[in-house]
């Protein structure tokens, strides 16, 4: 019974941490160019061309989402790695 509670104890100890690291955070860059690329799509623009001030709102809304992704994505960078 000991044996059973101690590894029950374990395995909710690990599922608990995320091993990601460097390759996590690739991937989730590439998540995120992803999704960004299919969103200057949808609006009909090229990801990579330069609009500055006279950019639309969806392309604004393409980027601000671009920008909360990669910060969502520096906490993998972080996360301990096996």
């Amino acid at each position: 019974m000991k044996n059973l509670y101690l590894a029950i104890t374990t395995i909710f100890i690990f599922a608990s941490y995320a091993y990601a690291g460097p390759l996590g955070y690739g991937i989730c860059q590439a998540g995120c160019a992803a999704v960004v690329m299919a969103c200057y799509s949808a609006a009909g623009y090229t990801w990579g061309a330069t609009l500055g001030a006279t950019a639309p709102a969806s392309i604004v809304a393409c980027n601000a989402a671009f920008g909360t992704c990669c910060a969502h994505c520096a906490a993998t960078l972080l996360a301990p790695t096996l």
